[in-house]
């Protein structure tokens, strides 16, 4: 073969490139492929397989194009002498392979044209062929843009669904539309698709197409999509765009109005919220009812705008009822209601029965009776007044009343059926006496001139007034039943040897208690002669004891147990002596003594003493 001749797997369109073949040849014949596609701004590369028979050699080799006129312009002329290059607009971007191949680089669109090949032979002759260059360029993704606003189904037009855009791309594409991955085609009534191709500056086209279509109200979960359909190297590729949705606007069907409560039962004072929901889109009007004895009152007023929310606060008995919802589609004027009943759990009419309900007095008996209206089954509880639970069940019994019984109980009612309902009734039971005087200053130690506070406190019903024997300064405080009075009082001599009175009275009766004053310098001086005499008895004791201890080692006293012994006796004791010791002194000075401390011994005590003295 000759130099012009490439290796099989390089050659395009060589329909008959068998050894056999060639060598059963008996001209010149030129090969190429009829068309050589190729994208824009990338390199072409256009073969010329020629064969020459007796292998001989070619005497030129001449790459021509056809301009728009039809008229040939050379490129380059190959002798095997050299190569020489046209001038031609293609110059910078021409090259020829050693096969004599052509490539040109950075295609353009206006490189879409016909190359021919021609081969000199001498005697075999001369030889042409050529091959179209197809240029391309591969679309863009397209782009899809859905309607911004809302479309009705009931539309009188076909709306429009949504926009699609392919961008640069040579030759102009097609694109197509789908649904939900089935493709849409025109029609009348039902689907129209526009298509618009545009040539931009750089040669490239931009195709862009509208999809107009009737909607209905299943399509508000459609998705929609275009497609663009190019051809390449002699098949057909696609591209698509991202799925889109439109916003469908279509009627209510169907509505929903329910009770939304933080508990599963409603008890009074709980919040509830009534939620009314619809089907359509976009939301309809809302409007709220209440049944009542003459007919529906509009509760609209109370909703929340341009929801369907209806906030109920504190709900009580009176909430009880048949509530309704309104919807009203503004696009054709259509209108829905849904009804929903509200039941409010609640206690009411909690009452206390006292029986006896005539007054009270101090050991009296009382029973409190509890009782309430529900319509669920209630549940008794009673409770003092530091909320300590008494007794279950709807009766308390108080037997032995006093003053210091605590005058206020609680009836606690409750629904075990529905958690958190519950009220609670207070009752104050009064215990009527006369006035008791619980607590006293007295005795009182002061000193004559000084300001004193004297205290007296008692306990009472109805409340009791405290009157004083002596003018002072006094202050009252009341704590429930008990009353206490406070004398600011400056001490004379006249107060310190009478003392005080407090006088309490009520409509029941009077109680009195005397206070005493003790002056404090007189107790102290007393107290000094009582130490010495206490002294002086114990040195005596002590002494008298030592004497008879050491007598009864020299065995003059005898000793009894029990009973006065006389010392004189011959008989002898060695192992007890008991001595009796009287001393009224002694009993004068412990009576004293005992004014000092406020204290009082018992009268055996102050009358003997016994000492037990043993060996």
């Amino acid at each position: 073969m000759a130099g012009g001749r490439r290796p099989a797997g390089l050659a395009l369109g060589w329909g008959c490139c068998l050894l056999l073949c060639c060598a059963a040849a008996s001209k010149l014949e030129i090969s190429m492929p009829a068309v050589v596609e190729v994208e824009v701004g990338d390199t072409a590369r256009i073969e010329c397989n020629f064969y020459i028979p007796e292998n001989a050699s070619y005497t030129y080799i001449d790459w021509f194009y056809v301009d728009r006129s039809n008229k040939q312009v050379r490129l380059y002329h190959a002798t095997a002498n050299g190569v020489l290059e046209d001038d031609t607009d293609y110059k910078k971007r021409l090259s020829l392979g050693e096969d004599k191949s052509l490539s040109i680089s950075a295609v353009t669109l206006q490189d879409a044209r016909t190359f021919m090949c021609q081969v000199g032979a001498g005697s075999y002759g001369v030889g042409e062929s050529s091959t179209n260059l197809t240029v391309y360029k591969v679309p863009q993704t397209p782009e899809i843009e859905p309607n911004a606003g809302g479309i009705s189904v009931h539309s009188s037009d076909i709306p429009e669904i949504a926009k699609c855009v392919s961008r640069n791309s040579f030759p102009p594409p097609n694109i197509t539309w789908h649904k939900n991955g089935q493709q849409l085609h025109a029609q009348e009534n039902e689907v129209t698709i526009q298509s618009t191709v545009t040539r931009e500056s750089s040669g490239l086209y931009t195709v862009s197409s509208v999809l107009y279509a009737a909607v209905t109200r299943e399509d508000r979960h459609s998705r929609y999509r275009c497609t663009v359909h190019y051809r390449l190297r002699g098949e057909t590729r696609t591209l698509d765009s991202r799925g889109v949705k439109v916003n469908v606007f279509y009627p209510a069907e169907h509505l929903k109005l329910q009770v939304v409560s933080s508990s599963a039962l409603v008890k009074e004072g709980d919040n509830v919220t009534l939620v009314c929901e619809a089907d359509g889109n976009p939301q309809p009007v809302f409007s709220f009812f209440k049944k009542d004895l003459d007919g529906w009152q509009d509760l609209s007023s109370l909703a929340e705008p341009d929801t369907g929310v209806l906030n109920l606060h504190d709900v009580n008995k009176s909430s009880n009822g048949t509530y309704r919802c309104q919807s009203l589609d503004l696009d054709d004027m259509s209108q829905i209601e849904e009804d929903v009943d509200l039941v409010v759990n609640y206690i009411e009419g909690v009452h206390v029965k006292m029986e006896p309900s005539s007054t009270l007095r101090e050991g009296d008996s009382v029973k409190l009776s509890c009782d309430a209206h529900s319509p669920v089954d209630l549940k008794y509880q009673w409770r003092d007044e530091k909320g300590r639970k008494l007794v279950e069940g709807s009766q308390l019994f108080l037997s032995n009343l006093t003053f210091e019984t605590a005058n206020t109980f609680s009836c606690k009612v409750m629904a075990p059926s529905v958690p958190g309902l519950e009220q609670s009734k207070k009752v104050s039971v009064a215990v009527e006496g006369k006035p008791r005087i619980v607590a006293i200053s007295s005795p009182l130690y002061v000193r004559q001139n000084e300001l004193i506070n004297l205290t007296c406190k008692a306990i009472a019903f109805p409340r009791p007034t405290v009157q004083w024997s002596i003018n002072g300064t006094a202050h009252e405080y009341v704590d429930d039943q008990h009353v206490a009075s406070n004398l600011t009082v400056r001490v004379s001599r006249d107060l310190l040897q009478a003392g005080a009175m407090c006088r309490v009275s009520n409509r029941l009766g009077v109680s009195e208690k005397h206070i005493q004053l003790v002056d404090q310098k007189s107790t102290v001086e007393s107290q000094g002669v009582i130490i010495v005499a206490i002294i002086v008895a114990i040195l005596v004791v002590a002494v008298l004891g030592a004497v008879i201890y050491f007598l009864h080692k020299k065995g003059k006293i005898p000793c009894g147990r029990a009973g006065k012994q006389d010392i004189t006796k011959p008989e002898a004791c060695k192992d007890k002596i008991v001595v009796e010791v009287k001393s009224d002194k002694l009993s004068e000075e412990a009576g004293l003594l005992q004014g000092a401390n406020g204290e009082r011994r018992a009268a055996a005590d102050q009358s003997e003493k016994y000492i037990d003295l043993r060996n």
